[in-house]
């Protein structure tokens, strides 16, 4: 808790300061152009010179306010790398009654030849459209004649009938921004709540003007010619304006969640709507809100409350079924095997519960509201959570759009288990990683909703262990047997499901260059309640050295971790170990006849503060039996920013102890 307190102040925190400069399209220098390295960021391969971007509404008599968003963007092409920031693709929504539209107005490449500045516009066949799915259509633009030094530029329009749904402005990318501004300009009829996202707080400057809307009305008389009339509404429009400069590129690094959800951006959530001479609409201001509104939906709240399409099959499930976990446990398993998930998120059914019973497919909603009507039904206190996927981002304020998943939540016993029907290998508290986001939200239909911790709590293991025997030539042979436990076990279970023993024999191999791997078994991969195990004979040619007389020898054999995940100098956003886990060897070499130990590397224990996790290390010989245990811990799966250097340092120490080796010389 004392780490995640940290974690959320510093994640709402932060800023920079804007400088005041003009940015527009078109002043393109030869400075610019001749640019070879971002000053701040020489690796970079492009940079975002400046982003501008603008919302604001129109008013027509056809049609009522509509929303236009102008975006333009110029960016500086450093290496090959960066050419795919050449290219833009622009998402927008259609449906059979109302549709956005994009147009692109201007798309420029420069590019610098003899000393003079070239211009090369978009041509035709560099931009296309191209249907997503069935509701969202893609703009693609390319631009030409890109190369290391180019600067491009493009411009475009969105027009939207969807006045509630501003854009989500992203300041920052994977690439340095030297300049972004995002501008609103809404009338006072629309009251709209704005929420950063990241590290970075944008200035913010406000004003307001009068604007004003003229309705033209006619009115025919008998015998008389139609008369026309206009009257003219004023209303203020809000105008405000954010700005971020010299922005860090977000760079990916191991263990890290959707890293969208640290990237300096802005979303805003309809909160109010209220015309003149109207009473005020309110939208969802608070989670109690969404609840109410989500279980209103002819997709979520009558498809939860459904029950005669599969009465029959869970009674029958239920016979001699006594206890409430007896029951979770039957239906939970029964759901599972029936169902096949067709990988749709949502929270929201799409055929509906009975024909995805029926047909024994459905999308997340369809089979994890379905198991949620069944524990109902057995009498269970079972209710729908929502969740936002790893890949959607987390839910920071109350919204209806918030989320993209739905999981069930059941209460035996006052432990809460959380259950999720779509994968074949899941079971009760051991969700898909994909759900594993922060926190989820649980909903009843009075409107009572609360939060739900997604976080594992119980430490997933992996248990190796090794009997080998070292040849003075250097090869060694022996067995191993590697247990997968809960997550590790789950983990094991989805990724090679489906897969011949032959393949993932091949997979092992090339995963641990230079083993060669005999027999092989496989046990418990079925067996859900039991740890994945796999043993297996092997040989390694190239794990010692053989130098003189003597050998040298890394006693974690082919295990030896010998990269640091973490390279990064620092890092803004946090580390990410999904669940807690703990890796532990214990290995046995027996050195060749003829050989005595010189030297062994020292033991070592390791702990970082908070409890973050720990290494422990210990190596002995026992009459010519060289026994290692090591154990590593991570205890908290999410870890702050605050202690990446603490994070960093922990593994490097990991890297440097895995790496020392063993001496042995002839006796």
């Amino acid at each position: 808790m004392k780490l995640m307190i940290k974690f959320l102040a510093l994640f709402l925190a932060g800023g920079l300061t804007a400088t005041a400069q003009s940015y527009e399209l078109g002043e393109v220098t030869k400075a610019e152009l001749e640019e070879k390295q971002h000053p701040t960021d020489p690796s970079a391969p492009a940079a975002i010179l400046f982003s501008k971007g603008v919302s604001y509404m129109n008013y027509s008599e056809n049609s009522g306010f509509m929303l236009f968003t102008e975006v333009e963007m110029k960016i500086k092409i450093y290496t090959k790398d960066g050419y795919d920031w050449a290219n833009k693709v622009i998402s927008y929504y259609v449906n059979d009654s109302d549709k956005e539209s994009v147009d692109v107005s201007k798309a420029v490449t420069y590019n610098l030849e003899a000393g003079t500045i070239k211009k090369t516009k978009l041509k035709s066949d560099g931009e296309f459209t191209e249907q997503a799915n069935k509701f969202w259509k893609r703009k693609k633009i390319m631009l030409p004649d890109v190369k290391e030094g180019s600067i491009v530029e493009y411009k475009y329009l969105i027009r939207s009938p969807f006045v509630h749904v501003l854009p989500e402005w992203r300041f920052q990318e994977t690439i340095p921004v030297n300049h972004s501004e995002y501008v609103t300009k809404l009338p006072e009829y629309f009251v709209f709540s704005p929420n950063y996202r990241g590290y970075h707080i944008p200035v913010v400057t406000q004003n307001q003007s009068t604007r004003s809307i003229t309705f033209t009305s006619k009115q025919r008389n008998n015998n008389r010619p139609t008369t026309f009339s206009s009257d003219k509404v004023d209303y203020q429009e809000k105008y405000t304006k954010y700005v971020l400069d010299n922005l860090p590129a977000m760079k990916e690094e191991s263990y890290t969640n959707n890293i969208n959800n640290y990237t300096a951006s802005i979303e805003h959530e309809i909160s109010m709507v209220q015309y003149p001479q109207q009473p005020i609409k309110t939208y969802s201001t608070n989670w109690e809100d969404v609840a109410r509104t989500i279980y209103k939906y002819d997709s979520f709240g009558p498809e939860l409350k459904r029950s005669g399409y599969y009465e029959d099959d869970v009674k029958a499930l239920l016979q001699g079924v006594a206890t409430p976990a007896e029951k979770l446990a039957v239906i939970f398993s029964y759901v599972k095997n029936r169902m096949h998930w067709n990988e749709y998120n949502g929270y929201n059914c799409d055929e509906g519960v009975k024909k995805a019973y029926t047909e024994k497919v459905g999308n997340v909603a369809e089979i994890n509201l379905m198991l949620t009507s069944m524990l109902r039904y057995a009498g269970l206190e079972a209710n729908p959570v929502l969740v936002s996927t790893r890949s959607n981002k987390v839910a920071l304020y109350p919204s209806t759009s918030a989320f993209n998943y739905v999981i069930a939540a059941v209460d035996i016993d006052g432990k809460r288990i959380l259950l999720d029907a779509t994968s074949k290998s899941a079971m009760p508290n051991i969700l898909p990683v994909r759900a594993i986001n922060w926190s989820g939200r649980l909903i009843k239909d009075n409107g009572i909703t609360e939060i739900v911790d997604l976080t594992p709590q119980g430490v997933s293991k992996e248990v190796i262990t090794i009997q080998a025997q070292l040849a003075a030539d250097g090869k060694i042979t022996g067995k191993a047997r590697d247990q997968y436990f809960d997550y590790n076990a789950f983990g094991y279970r989805e990724r090679y499901s489906g897969i011949s023993q032959d393949t993932y024999v091949e997979q092992l191999e090339k995963r641990y260059t230079g083993l060669e791997v005999g027999e092989y078994k496989l046990t418990n991969d079925k067996e859900l309640t039991k740890p994945v195990t796999e043993d297996y004979d092997f040989t390694h040619n190239a794990m010692a050295d053989v130098i003189g007389d003597k050998i040298y020898i890394n006693p974690m054999l082919f295990f030896t971790r010998t990269e640091n995940p973490f390279k990064q100098e620092k890092r803004e956003y946090p580390i990410d170990f999904i669940f807690p886990h703990q890796d532990k060897y214990m290995i046995s070499i027996a050195i060749p006849q003829g050989y005595v130990v010189e030297s062994l590397p020292k033991g070592a224990a390791i702990a970082m503060e908070e409890n973050i996790g720990s290494f422990r290390y210990s190596l002995g010989n026992n009459n010519g039996q060289l026994q290692l245990g090591v154990t590593l811990d991570i205890n908290i799966p999410l870890v702050p920013a605050d202690y990446y250097t603490t994070l960093k340092d922990f593994f490097q120490k990991v890297v440097e102890k895995q790496s020392e080796k063993i001496v042995l010389k002839k006796a």
